[in-house]
Order: C-alpha cells, then sequence, then structure tokens
C-alpha cells in the first residue's frame, strides 16, 4: 500500500499518541535544562563560596547568582529560568544564611535580601528567556523565510514543477531533519512520484503516518496519527524510523502528498520545520494546480482555434469552389443549349472559360492539400542545388496570362545555387508572383531582386501596389487572414498563400519575412541557404 492510501482510523489514537510524543520530549529538554541549571548553580555557589570567605570577606556575593539563572533562561528559556531562580534562592538561604543548613533566618534583613534576591532573579530570568527565545524565534522565521524564497525562486525559474522539484526537495531535507523527502502525484487511481531526495529507492510503507493538518482559521499547523486503512500491506521502514506526509491541497482539490522520513529519535518536528513544510506545500500545490490550469486553458484554446479554423476552412473553401463551379455549369449549360446559335469563336472562348475555371478550381484543392501537409508534418523537400534564374524565369512566363500588361523587373544578377527543392521553390515563387499581380494595379511596377547575405541568398518579391498596414504585417502568414480594408476583385483568395510560402520555406531549412516596399506595396524576402561546393574530384 502506497501512503497516499493512508486513512484516519482512530481519531482518540491519533491525539493520545501525539501527547505521548510530546510528553517524552519535554522530558529530555527538561532533562538538559535541569543539567545545565544544576552546573550554573554549582559554579555560582562555588564562587559565592570563595567570595564570602573570610580570605576575601565580602559581606554579600548573591547577586552572582543571576548569572546562573541569566544563563539558564539564555539556554533552556522561561521556565527552566523561573526554576533556576527558585533554585537559588533555596541554594543561598541554606549554605549562606545564618543559620546555615536550615530554612530559618536568624536577621530579619536577610529575609529583605533573600526576598530582593528572588525577586530580581526571577525578573531578569523572565526578560532573558523572553528576548533569547524572541532572537530564536526570529532566527528560525527568516531561515523559514529564507527556504522559501528559495523554493519560489526555483518554481519561477522553471517552466515546469518536475524541473524545480528534485531541487526543492533536497532543500527541504536540509532544512528540517528529515533523512529523505519526496513528492508523490495523485490523480485517484494511480501515484506518481516526481522528486525523491533517494533516488532509486522504493516508495516505503508504514502501518501509520503522521499527517500535518492546517486549519483554514488561521490556527497553527499540527500533526495527527493516521493509521493505515488497507489490511495485508506489511510496513517497510524500519522500527526506528517515522512517515510523515503534508497534503498537496489547492481550490479544495487533492493533488499529492510530500513525504519525508524522520528518525524517532529527532523526536516530532519543531514549530519551524512544520511551518516550512507546510508553506512549502501550498506553493507545491500552487504550481502544481496552475500547470492543470494552464493545460487545460490550453486544451481549450487548441479545441478552440480547431473549430475556428474548420470554419474559416469551410467558409472559404465553399465560397471560392461555388464561384468556379458555377461559371462552368452557366458556360456548359448554354453549349449544350439548342436554341443558342454558337460561333466557332464563341464555342472556343466558353471552352477557354470552362478550362480556367477548372484550372482554379484545381489550385484551390492543391492549396488546401499543400496546407495540410504542412499542418501534418509531411513535406520531406528533396534538396538540391538550384539557380536561382533558372527557377524564377519559367515562373513568370507561367504566369503571363495574369500581368494585364505590368511589366515583372528581374535584377538577379550573379548569384550562387541555393539549397532547395525545385517544386517547392516553384510554387514558394509562383505564390508570391501572383499575390503581387492580384493585389496591385495595372501600370505599377513589379521587382524581384536577389542579393548575399552570409551563409544565405535572399530573393525578393516586391510591389507597387496599395500595401499593407504596419499592424496587419505580423499576420499576413496566418491561415485564412486577408488584410482588411483592401480593395478586392471579384475573385478574392482563401488567405493561405502566405501560409503556404512560410511552410514550404521553413521546410527547405529557410526563413521568410515582410515589410513594406520603396515601391510602395509589399516586400516579401525568402532567404534560403547557399548550396555547398560540389567535391573536388
Amino acid at each position: 500500500m502506497n501512503a497516499d492510501g493512508a486513512d484516519m482510523r482512530s481519531a482518540s489514537a491519533a491525539s493520545s499518541g501525539r501527547g505521548l510524543r510530546v510528553s517524552m520530549g519535554d522530558l529530555r529538554a527538561a532533562g538538559r535544562a535541569g543539567l545545565v541549571s544544576a552546573a550554573a548553580l554549582a559554579a555560582s555557589t562555588a564562587a559565592v563560596g570563595v567570595l564570602e570567605s573570610p580570605a576575601v570577606g565580602i559581606d554579600d556575593a548573591s547577586p552572582l547568582y543571576l548569572v546562573a539563572v541569566a544563563a539558564t533562561g539564555i539556554l533552556h528559556g522561561t521556565r527552566a529560568a523561573l526554576v533556576s531562580a527558585l533554585a537559588a534562592f533555596a541554594v543561598y538561604d541554606v549554605l549562606f544564611t545564618e543559620p546555615r543548613l536550615t530554612f530559618s533566618v536568624a536577621d530579619p534583613r536577610e529575609w529583605l535580601d533573600l526576598l530582593l534576591l528572588l525577586f530580581v532573579a526571577l525578573v531578569i530570568g523572565r526578560l532573558v528567556a523572553r528576548e533569547t527565545e524572541r532572537a530564536r524565534e526570529a532566527d528560525g522565521r527568516a531561515r523559514e523565510a529564507g527556504a522559501l524564497f528559495g523554493i519560489s525562486r526555483r518554481l519561477a525559474a522553471e517552466p515546469t514543477l518536475r524541473g524545480a522539484a528534485s531541487t526543492i526537495v533536497g532543500d527541504l531535507a536540509g532544512a528540517t531533519r528529515m533523512i529523505r523527502v519526496w513528492i508523490s502525484l495523485h490523480d485517484g487511481t494511480s501515484h506518481d512520484v516526481i522528486a525523491d531526495t533517494t533516488r532509486g529507492e522504493p516508495i516505503p510503507v508504514a502501518a501509520s503516518t503522521w499527517t500535518l493538518m492546517t486549519g483554514g482559521d488561521g490556527t497553527a499547523p499540527h500533526w495527527v496519527a493516521i493509521h493505515s486503512a488497507a489490511p495485508g500491506h506489511r510496513p517497510t521502514i524500519p522500527p526506528e524510523m517515522e512517515l510523515w506526509g503534508v497534503p498537496l491541497k489547492a481550490d479544495g482539490v487533492a493533488l499529492g502528498t510530500l513525504w519525508s522520513l524522520r528518525p524517532r529519535a529527532s523526536g516530532m518536528p519543531g514549530p519551524e520545520e512544520s511551518r516550512l513544510l507546510a508553506a512549502a506545500a501550498n506553493q507545491l500545490a500552487l504550481a502544481l494546480r496552475r500547470e492543470q490550469l494552464d493545460r487545460d486553458a490550453t486544451e481549450a484554446e487548441i479545441v478552440r482555434q480547431s473549430d475556428t479554423l474548420k470554419s474559416a476552412l469551410l467558409d472559404s473553401v465553399s465560397h471560392d469552389l461555388r464561384t468556379p463551379l458555377a461559371s462552368i455549369r452557366a458556360a456548359a449549360g448554354s453549349l449544350t443549349d439548342p436554341a443558342v446559335a454558337w460561333t466557332d469563336d464563341e464555342r472556343r472562348a466558353a471552352a477557354r472559360e470552362i478550362d480556367a475555371e477548372a484550372e482554379r478550381m484545381s489550385q484551390l484543392v492543391q492549396s488546401i492539400l499543400d496546407l495540410s501537409r504542412i499542418q501534418g508534418g509531411a513535406l520531406q523537400p528533396e534538396l538540391e542545388a538550384l539557380d536561382p534564374v533558372e527557377v524564377v524565369e519559367p515562373v513568370i512566363e507561367r504566369l503571363e496570362p495574369l500581368r494585364d500588361g505590368r511589366s515583372i523587373l528581374v535584377e538577379l544578377g550573379a548569384l550562387p545555387p541555393v539549397r532547395a527543392d525545385a517544386v517547392l521553390l516553384d510554387t514558394v515563387l509562383a505564390n508570391l508572383l501572383e499575390n503581387a499581380l492580384r493585389h496591385s494595379t495595372p501600370g505599377t511596377p513589379i521587382r524581384v531582386g536577389g542579393d548575399v547575405r552570409g551563409g544565405t541568398v535572399e530573393l525578393v518579391v516586391e510591389d507597387g501596389g496599395p500595401g499593407v498596414p504596419d499592424e496587419a504585417l505580423p499576420r499576413l502568414f496566418g491561415k485564412f487572414y486577408r488584410v482588411p480594408g483592401r480593395i478586392r476583385g471579384s475573385r478574392p483568395g482563401l488567405g493561405i498563400g502566405l501560409s503556404i510560402v512560410r511552410g514550404f520555406v521553413e521546410a527547405m531549412g529557410g526563413e521568410v519575412s515582410v515589410g513594406q516596399s520603396p515601391l510602395g506595396g509589399l516586400r516579401v524576402s525568402v532567404a534560403l541557404p547557399i548550396a555547398p561546393e560540389p567535391p573536388v574530384p
């Protein structure tokens, strides 16, 4: 049985066990305080005996006992200091006040001295012990704050809890008297240990565990013994060890447990250790919950974007396919209508229109297939050395019907071969030039240039059209994005041309960027790596 499956079997047994553990710890602390107090009193008594001896001749050296009271208060707190003050009063009365070796006092003035000694000793012991306790508490709070700051810094520096968990459990083991610390997450059916200071060791099983309970009303955390609820699982931890757990909860959701092993001889964790473990568990739980919410938000956003993408695809495809289909049906219907008299030229014109619309449909389908290949990671470019001029010229010739009298200025010069896929690079240049032709008016210039930058060849396609607003530039590569407010013809595209360009270029190991052109329109730059020199035979 994993310790995460523990259940509270007996609250009374837990309470009695806790009380027994606290009493034994108090006894050990009281024993140490008694030894220190006895030693301090003995030293003070010896010093008083020397000072009040005939050789020295001091009448009243009782203030020396205040040193013993103060030392006891510094080392062991208020109760030990008060006990030491009463003991000092009794010792001085018995050993140094006439008649000696009795509690009787012969001179009434001695009572005043003894009572003053007792009062001053009690006050000094109380004050010294209280200030010492405050200093210790301040030191403990400082150590606790430092440890929590370290945990927060590591959680902030790592993108996930798993990346920071190993360091965090090591820090907690060092800050507490735990010999092993690990974090176990559970989802109701399984457990996952994400960090452990003792790697490779099996997770221990205990018949009972100590669980840290933190109240929501601001009460201090306290430990409660919880007995195993699953019989048949034998304990695997040594009898001298105990298992301690702090639940990881956030927003009422149980996420896991922060577990640790501690020797029985170390006793119950102190207030500082308990607060540190409780605060660390709270930070870990919040980090886990934040990761869960981030994953849920990401999954929801993916679903939303997927639905948006599907809707945009259906809308765009249905619109752009409906138009050529309507033209094809109209032309074909007219050709088959016996009531319409066609000349040979009119038939050829109708056939050319049907062919052009069929070609447009083919391009739409091909664009959608190209986009699917990019999204599915199915592109396998066949890279080879290509001359940019030999790739650009056939593309320009193929787009001659779209030029409408516009000139395309080619300024490539002498460029080295690029390492690219011939089909993909042809599609990239065709999309860019077709985009420039469709979005520029007749008479505006279109330029295809090239330059060498470092280890790449930069091919540039720019036009003198209306251009694109600066705020729209970062979105041009988005799927189905059309620049708002741009004057369009009757045949707007799907808005995936530049998405295909970027996907093809990146598949070939290049980069693509957009900007404003000095000609007045859009400038698209494609950077491809220079092909390596062929080996010398």
